[in-house]
């Protein structure tokens, strides 16, 4: 082990971003203390607080009481629409997917899916608007075109789509074609989400996803040339076979690339949690110190070439909507990750997709046979879920405060929820004293703030907030926070 690891960062304007300095040094005490699994906080409670107890009964009245609220026109809804099916298995996929050549099982899904529409609307009433539609996976381009049609038409004579929204899609890269791209700007997308992971053969072999650059490329520019208004790509550092050299050399093709946006995430490695994994060698993954050079080199070379350090996960141009909402504070964090949309209303479509209605969470049958099953009952396939308390509502908007902006005002959260917060907060108020000795935040009279060293650990000080979290300290359910 090196006695020191240094951390180039660049700088950005806000107080949430990385500050202008000289190389941070991160020693191997501190690396190895924060070395711990922790939640993404996509939501909290986290989606593995869910329970049972929470049903069919209590998503309906969920459902009533939007339909009844007042504010149900002023707050439009998002929709997630999730698609199972792949053709191929990629080894690091944690998702709920289907592996099948037997295209036809997307045309029997689509008829169900039609069917949960349909029992949602019963509940929550036509015509509501929407303004983030999200189709993810899997592979939502594992359906044809006619399907992929079939699905819009659909949701569109079930929902107002808003002038304006966020209409995205996720693109395995090995299954479109220019034309395709056409059909999904047709269609209505204005977002793509290109799933890359690394440029890299040999990590690409490794993890059994095999896309030449050059692929990627072309199609990039072909979204360009057909005006879609975003362009994302995920890439994953800690996947087997990698290097901070070879992740490097992804990233300068990356800079070339130049997507709107990026999300970079962290591998989380639980084989026993996740079947596919357990074909990945834990000793051709890269330790701790070697992940956390990954992300230090994306940070520097993505901030070098132009790119707004948005959040933990997400870089995005100046001029992409997700960077503008982030200079304004307009940044919000759902179950896909950062958002430039209002923290809304989202209901989930499909297989095992997790949804949020009013202060409520709620998770679909995570089978095939069981939701076909349910709605075949004409019921609502909801498995799980959970009403939020009050202390889940304070905690919620601390958590996200810190994931999103890298800051808590103690007055805005006593106003709005009615405690004191010094005193509401007093044991955590303690652990976070020992995180300001370490360097990773400032505490001061107005509130929390991170600190660009506390950037490469902000899912442990979010931690702290964590009441299920602190109660319990089983983390192994989670992945490695660096």
């Amino acid at each position: 082990m090196v006695s020191k690891f240094k951390c180039e960062l660049m700088s950005s304007a806000s107080t949430s971003s990385l500050h202008s300095s000289d190389a941070l040094v991160i020693s191997p005490e501190l690396l190895r203390r924060y070395d711990v699994a922790g939640p993404r906080y996509t939501s909290y409670p986290t989606a593995d607080r869910f329970v049972e107890a929470f049903g069919e009964p209590d998503y309906v009245q969920a459902l009533a009481q939007r339909r009844a609220g007042v504010a149900t026109k002023a707050y439009p809804l998002s929709l997630y629409v999730h698609i199972p099916f792949c053709e191929s298995l990629c080894y690091y996929c944690a998702c709920n997917k289907i592996i099948t050549k037997h295209h036809e099982r997307g045309e029997e899904y689509l008829r169900y899916l039609s069917r949960e529409v349909e029992l949602n609307i019963a509940h929550l009433g036509a015509g509501q608007t929407v303004s983030q539609v999200h189709l993810g996976g899997g592979s939502p381009t594992f359906l044809s075109d006619d399907e992929l049609r079939a699905l819009m038409a659909m949701l569109r004579r079930n929902f107002v789509f808003a002038p304006g929204g966020e209409y995205s899609i996720e693109v395995d890269p090995r299954t479109v074609t220019h034309e395709r791209l056409a059909t999904l700007a047709e269609l209505g997308f204005n977002r793509l989400s290109f799933g890359v992971q690394d440029f890299e053969p040999t990590v690409q072999k490794a993890v059994h996803r095999i896309q030449p650059a050059e692929q990627v490329f072309d199609l990039v520019g072909a979204s360009r040339a057909l005006g879609f208004e975003s362009v994302n790509v995920d890439l994953i550092y800690g996947l087997p076979m990698q290097t901070p050299e070879t992740f490097e050399r992804t990233l300068a093709q990356v800079v070339k690339l130049n997507p709107d946006r990026i999300a970079l995430y962290a591998y989380a490695h639980l084989p026993e949690r996740f079947k596919p994994q357990r074909r990945i060698h834990a000793q051709d993954l890269p330790p701790a110190a070697s992940k956390l050079a990954m992300l230090s080199s994306a940070m520097r070379i993505l901030m070098e070439a132009g790119y707004v350090y948005v959040g933990m996960d997400h870089f995005a141009l100046p001029n992409d909507a997700l960077a503008i909402a982030k200079r304004q504070g307009r940044l919000h964090r759902n179950f896909q990750g950062y958002s430039t949309q209002p923290d809304c209303d989202l209901v989930a479509l499909g297989v095992s997709a997790i949804g949020r209605v009013g202060a409520t969470f709620n998770q679909n049958v995570k089978t095939l046979d069981e939701y076909y099953d349910l709605l075949n009952q004409g019921r609502l396939p909801v498995a799980r879920g959970l009403a939020l308390s009050r202390d889940d509502l304070v905690r919620r908007t601390v958590i996200m405060a810190l994931m999103c902006q890298g800051s808590v005002l103690f007055e805005s959260i006593e106003v709005s929820h009615l405690i004191q917060f010094q005193t509401y907060f007093a044991a955590e108020l303690e652990q976070l004293a020992h995180m300001q000795e370490q360097g990773l935040v400032v505490l001061d009279e107005a509130g929390i703030h991170v600190t660009e060293l506390g950037w490469f650990f902000v899912r442990g000080v979010a931690m702290v907030f964590d009441k299920y979290l602190q109660a319990d300290r089983n983390r192994e359910r989670f992945s490695k926070i660096i």
